[in-house]
């Protein structure tokens, strides 16, 4: 073995003994602390292997080794769903944890949509703004006239020459260890039908053109200097483009969290997109959090094997860009449906939130995926009321607050965290 390998392998044993010194203490420093509710399963937060094994995150968890330990490498995580993921905060807690594992672990690549140049709502842990007239698709909601989309399952076009998008990597509510992101390379992911518009970076005062891959559909712009903020602007000439995601890039070794969410998206609204196997391949991702449930579990119609075969279908597509992907699922929050009885609003219990959580399960076993079991840790059926009234859900009673998503985001990360935890345990009694 030669020397320099000897050394980073015994920088990761030494790594491992401490940390597992340190979390064998009765204050394990890597988890994050919980209130106590008694309406909520807070004792059963854990990530759950249906399948009776627990391969599906190792090959992510010695990936993680690598980063954490030697500074070596990129993870790549994808949260993927609906409205609780475009929302961004959840995602933005998980990811924030993630990065207060080691002091120098960097936020990486970073998969962003401008949302607020749609006119709808923008994820927290990145600003947009936007000037000239926009139109605005998403694959929640199909048209005819609807422009292609990828894997962000949504679309801005415009056709006015003047157009602008301009996105800053800083939380609009940052908190005291807000962790920073910069970046110095883009790809700006996106088409011109008429094929005689360009997207252009407007960067102190003058313009930076890109590097086109036609296959990839992308323009890659390479920074003179790392910085937190880009301007996406245009050339001159008269046209439409569509833009369909932008991507981050820093070059640095870290874990890089994609939050992939669309307001009403369900399992078949990513299956219509045409591009998303493309664009998925850009970001490849060691780990996905599969977060899509409560708007498919909404419909009257709701069927469990359905709903199944829907994501086998999606989950093939995801295999072939990385088929060692660990896979995590992320059952459906209890939620309520809205009705009018005698015109009064009134609020039921959505049902199949149970149904979901089965189906969940019954994929994990097939797959071999690791499941966390959200609908039993808040409480099961008719907690979201309890979560209502402790200010931690909306009054729609399918949301959650603010403080409601950083909660779960700190739950999902401690459950992945303990696993993780017990990994290195294992690895530490093996050296």
């Amino acid at each position: 073995m030669e020397e320099g390998t000897m050394i980073k392998r015994w920088i990761l044993c030494i790594g491992l003994f401490l940390a597992n010194f340190g979390i064998m203490g009765q204050n394990a420093p890597l988890m994050r602390p919980i209130p106590d509710y008694d309406f909520a399963h807070f004792e059963r937060n854990r990530i759950l292997y249906p399948a009776g094994d627990s391969t599906a995150l190792e090959r992510f968890f010695s990936k993680l080794d690598s980063v954490v330990f030697l500074g070596e490498g990129n993870v790549s995580i994808m949260h993927i769903g609906g409205s609780h993921v475009q929302a961004g905060v959840f995602t933005q807690q998980f990811r924030d944890d993630l990065l207060s594992i080691s002091p120098d672990l960097i936020g990486g690549q970073n998969f962003v949509f401008p949302f607020t140049a749609g006119g709808t709502n923008n994820p927290s842990h990145f600003m947009v703004s936007s000037t000239g007239e926009w139109t605005y698709c998403r694959n929640a909601v199909r048209r005819e006239t609807d422009k292609r989309m990828g894997l962000a399952g949504a679309a801005v076009t415009t056709t006015d020459p003047e157009a602008s998008i301009s996105i800053v990597t800083r939380e609009r509510y940052p908190s005291d260890c807000q962790p920073e992101y910069i970046f110095n390379k883009v790809t700006v992911i996106g088409f011109s039908e008429t094929e005689n518009v360009v997207p252009v970076l407007s960067c102190d005062g003058g313009i930076l053109r890109g590097k086109y891959n036609e296959w990839q559909s992308t323009y890659t712009f390479q920074l003179p200097d790392f910085t937190d903020s880009i301007c996406i602007c245009f050339d001159s000439v008269e046209g439409e483009f569509t833009l369909t995601g932008v991507l981050l890039e820093n070059g640095m070794p870290g874990v890089s969290v994609h939050g992939v969410g669309v307001n009403g998206a369900s399992v078949p609204s990513y299956l219509r997109c045409d591009d998303f196997e493309r664009d998925l391949s850009l970001i490849k991702p060691d780990l996905i959090i599969f977060g899509i449930g409560i708007n498919d579990a909404a419909e009257n119609d709701f069927e469990k094997e359905t709903f199944k075969q829907n994501y086998r279908e999606l989950i093939s597509i995801m295999q072939r860009v990385n088929p060692d992907c660990a896979l995590l699922f992320v059952t459906n929050n209890d939620s309520f449906k809205r009705k009018k009885v005698n015109k009064k609003r009134v609020y039921e219990v959505n049902p199949y939130g149970k149904v979901v959580e089965q189906a969940f399960m019954e994929l994990g076993k097939q797959l071999g995926a690791a499941v966390w079991d959200q609908f039993d840790v808040m409480g099961g059926l008719r907690s979201m009321q309890d979560w209502e009234n402790a200010g931690l859900a909306q009054k729609d009673k399918v949301h959650f607050t603010r403080e409601g998503y950083r909660l779960m985001g700190n739950l999902l990360y401690n459950a992945l965290i303990d696993k993780y935890i017990q990994h290195i345990k294992s690895d530490a009694k093996r050296q």
